[in-house]
């Protein structure tokens, strides 16, 4: 029996013990198709960017690990990405740093320009991918002092509220180039590692410095403003200007883009149960996925009740027009395609899992009080055949069934990571 025929029959008997549930598995995999994941370009290259290589990182990012084969240009960088996204089923997005220009010639931050990422634009053209963008506010001179868009020294806080307006432009570009909404999201490390005096003074400054960054009113079917929050950093222990009630607040106040990291808050809190909350508030979400071990320790995601609560929500919630999934791990102590591949397709198959739920079904029960059916039918699809679903999605996708994409990252680490020095 061949392998796809396999494939197909076993889909078949999960398509009719879905059926008695009243699940409907082809249209659960249509509606996974048109949600794209949003992968983050620093996978690839450790955070390391290409403003300029030989320098190393700061600002509270750390990367562990060096495996060999790490992306050294940006040809090489899209290349991996190209191999990734053959082994994903879907159509995705790639989320770039600001420092991942490709020009070859030094242009400082607060100079940036669409024509420093043209080469990506038409990558993603070619490559049917949509685009998103964030600012690089660390790992440079002007954030040594640990303040950027909070800084008191005014030049510093006018760099970086430059560099702000700069990258807003080349996400507006991105989006009217790819035809679809470039979500360009804004993160700095500010803060303080011991305890401060002054904790509004900071906040006030940042709120003025996004006021004048986010002032000239772009079209949303273009770009999207994002602000994104955490609990605390390395190097600011002790207080974190753009935390999460900050930045909650302005989201609200101002209708922007909140981003809710899953590594950016204490470690039993969790960003699935923010969502319903947050949504009433402000008009969309963006998601940065990880799987903070330790806090922001940003693993791998894998598929752990942590990412098929998040799943769940998205469809119990049915905002899928209103949250943009990205994710956002860093792993240099494996193969870094692989690492890229683990953790989207994770992200894909708890999707999968939260669709194929038979949420009509549960909604009644609770809605009629019968939470006796609600909790046996909850334990009961625990163990529902989405394996078999999540097979025929990749078949029917034409990327590799269960582990064979792993044999072809193999391969391509020998025949190409290897080779570079």
């Amino acid at each position: 029996m061949s392998h796809t025929k396999a494939v197909e029959q076993a889909y078949e008997l999960a398509r009719q013990r879905y059926a008695e549930l009243g699940v409907d598995t082809d249209k659960a995999i249509e509606q996974l198709r048109t949600i794209p994941i949003s992968l983050h370009c620093w996978q690839g290259d450790d955070v390391g960017g290409f403003e300029n290589p030989d320098t190393g990182l700061d600002g509270g990012i750390a990367v562990t690990g060096n495996y060999p084969g790490k992306a050294r240009t940006p040809d090489e960088l899209r290349a991996d990405l190209d191999k990734t996204l053959s082994l994903i089923p879907g159509r995705h997005r790639l989320n770039l740093h600001a420092i991942y220009l490709d020009t070859d010639r030094k242009i400082e931050r607060n100079a940036l320009e669409p024509e420093h990422f043209t080469s990506w634009v038409q990558w993603a053209k070619d490559s049917g991918v949509g685009m998103d963008f964030n600012g690089t506010y660390f790992s440079h001179p002007k954030a040594d002092a640990g303040f950027t868009l909070s800084s008191a020294d005014e030049d510093i806080r006018q760099f970086w509220i430059e560099h702000g307006i700069c990258c807003r432009k080349i996400g507006a570009y991105m989006g009217a180039e790819l035809g679809t909404p470039c979500v360009t999201n804004v993160w700095i490390p500010d803060g303080y590692k011991d305890i401060p005096i002054d904790r509004l003074a900071p906040r006030e400054r940042l709120a003025d410095s996004l006021d004048r960054i986010f002032a000239e009113k772009l079209d949303p079917t273009v770009h999207l403003d994002a602000v994104e929050s955490k609990l605390f950093g390395i190097g600011a222990e002790s207080y974190t200007t753009g935390s999460h009630e900050f930045y909650l607040g302005y989201a609200t106040s101002r209708q922007t883009l909140l981003c809710l990291d899953a590594g950016h808050f204490h470690p039993t809190e969790m960003i699935s149960e923010k969502l319903s909350s947050v949504l009433m508030f402000v008009p969309e979400l963006l998601l940065h996925v990880s799987r903070p071990v330790r806090w922001d320790s940003d693993h791998v995601v894998i598929l752990n009740d942590e990412l098929l609560a998040i799943a769940q929500e998205l469809v119990r919630l049915d905002m899928f027009e209103k949250v943009h999934i990205g994710l956002d791990f860093f792993d240099a102590s494996i193969n870094r395609i692989a690492a890229w591949v683990i953790g989207t397709r994770s992200m894909i198959k708890a999707l999968l899992i939260a669709l194929l739920e038979p949420t009509n079904t549960l909604r009644q029960a609770e809605a009629e009080g019968d939470f006796t059916s609600r909790l046996a039918l909850l334990e009961e699809a625990k163990t529902l055949p989405y394996g078999a679903v999540w097979d025929y999605y990749c078949a029917t996708s034409d990327v590799p069934v269960g582990q064979a994409w792993l044999a072809e990252t193999k391969a391509y680490e020998k025949d190409v990571l290897s080779q570079r020095a």
